[in-house]
């Protein structure tokens, strides 16, 4: 009897990428409303409040998607809550002002994104077997971030050629319309695919124990701290830019194409080496990226490359740690685990910006910086810690 990996169609995968790109950019438009709120009269605390709306909604995003992916589908459940990805974009470019309207267009983005973001890794997941998931899900979260670092250059793009920024979440809601499309036809595709998993995909309370009591707690805690460093720093990009008279599409570019491509070209082979080694170095490199931001950074160059290394060090990180949370997870509980690491990551990208943007209102974007160097630095002393540890327990049992 054969036991060869089942192969994923190349065509039905690559369709999945395109897809989830499509839906990606809604999210990075997201990025853009500290400009827009800028615009109409707000401040950085406004924006904020806005993203970190989104948190309170993914909440019930994660909780139910697990429920609806049992129900619906996964890929029919993420085309009928991207169509809220469409709503929040079409709603941040026509609502005037920056008032109670658009936290209401946050929660819808909460909804939307939460539930495909979820969702596509546990499609992933069911597609494929554990040792190639660290490889499938560097494809699609590079996919994904292709999505989230467009959606600010098309607001670049759309001043340069003299257009409003409310162009760009026009565009990113039509592109969301049509990645919602290509999961409605998709759904029947991935049903008929060869799945090696069938677990079920909806979280309970004994799984949550389960998963929090296991080694699966460390890298569902450090996508939490990534996402703030992220999010912090990607959603008020174009308000460090112009503290330093600085083009904030050199940060979307630079971040951008090292993150994809490192997920692309140098992911496989990072996967296959030791995870907690790997771990400990990428985090290590965010931190550096952030000194740079903080301390160095006075040019276009000197910007592109602190992007490009958060980019690297952000992007191979999430790709470890991703593959971790998925295989330290007691048995018969990977999607569940799937499912914290992404509320996990909610809590971080969706929550911090509210945070981020009262301490640049209060205490400037210098303060910032700081605040997100030491949630960075937890995030590298986790790795650090799991290292030392390995290496006693490894000692202790040769002792024995």
């Amino acid at each position: 009897m054969s036991t060869a990996p089942p192969q994923v169609s190349s065509k039905l995968f690559g369709l999945f990428c395109l897809a989830s790109y499509l839906l990606s950019l809604s999210y990075g438009s997201t990025f853009l409303l500290s400009l827009l709120i800028g615009s109409r009269g707000g401040n950085e605390h406004d924006a904020g409040s806005v993203i970190s709306a989104a948190m309170l909604s993914t909440f019930a995003a994660v909780i139910v998607s697990g429920h609806l992916s049992d129900w619906l589908g996964a890929a029919r459940s993420i085309a009928l809550f991207g169509v809220l990805l469409v709503a929040a974009s079409l709603g941040f470019a026509l609502t005037p002002g920056f008032g109670h309207l658009l936290l209401f267009f946050g929660l819808l983005l909460g909804l939307g994104w939460g539930v495909f973001y979820t969702l596509g890794p546990i499609i992933v997941a069911s597609l494929v077997t554990p040792a190639q998931r660290a490889r499938y899900f560097a494809l699609l979260s590079g996919s994904m971030m292709t999505g989230i670092g467009s959606g600010p250059l098309l607001g670049r793009a759309a001043s340069a050629l003299g257009y409003p920024v409310t162009a760009a979440f026009y565009l990113a809601a039509l592109a969301s319309l049509i990645g919602v499309l290509l999961f409605w036809r998709l759904d029947a595709q991935l049903k008929k695919a060869p799945s090696p998993t069938a677990a079920v995909a909806r979280i309970s309370w004994r799984a949550t124990r389960q998963i929090l009591s296991s080694r699966a707690v460390f890298p569902i805690l450090m996508v939490g701290l990534g996402g703030c460093v992220f999010g912090g720093l990607s959603s008020f990009q174009t308000s460090y830019a112009a503290s330093r008279s600085l083009d904030y599409s050199l940060f979307f570019f630079g971040f951008m194409g090292a993150a994809i491509s490192s997920r692309m070209v140098i992911a496989g082979f990072v996967v296959k080496r030791d995870p907690f080694l790997a771990s400990c170095l990428l985090s290590g490199l965010m931190m550096v990226s952030i000194v740079m931001f903080g301390f160095v950074v006075d040019s276009g160059l000197s910007y592109v490359l602190a992007a490009m290394m958060l980019g690297v060090g952000y992007g191979l990180t999430y790709s470890v740690i991703n593959g971790l949370a998925a295989n330290e997870t007691p048995h018969g509980t990977t999607a569940q685990a799937l499912l914290l690491f992404s509320l996990s990551y909610f809590i971080g990208v969706f929550g911090f910006p509210l945070l981020a943007g009262k301490i640049i209102v209060e205490h400037g974007m210098a303060t910032l910086l700081l605040t997100v160097l030491a949630v960075a630095l937890l995030n590298w002393l986790i790795t650090v810690g799991r290292l030392i540890w390995r290496r006693y327990t490894v000692k202790t049992l040769q002792q024995a």
